[in-house]
């Protein structure tokens, strides 16, 4: 199983933020935001901090998929 934040980078699109927007809004650091992109494990506080500054819940911003 792995992770997957496309839902994350549409909810972007949608609410026309950059992740540059994002990671202020969610006071998170480029390093991390290089992870999300990367689609790799990030902390769940992370996760939330994301979640409050977009104002979603966690399903709105990743999933879990099957590895290729």
């Amino acid at each position: 199983m792995a992770i997957s934040y496309k839902k994350l980078w549409k909810l972007l699109i949608d609410k026309d933020m950059r992740k540059e927007d994002l990671r202020l809004k969610a006071g998170i650091s480029a390093n991390t935001m290089a992870k999300l992109g990367k689609n790799e494990n990030v902390n769940t506080d992370i996760l939330v901090k994301i979640c409050s500054a977009l104002n979603c819940d966690i399903a709105d911003i990743m999933e879990i998929t099957e590895e290729r």
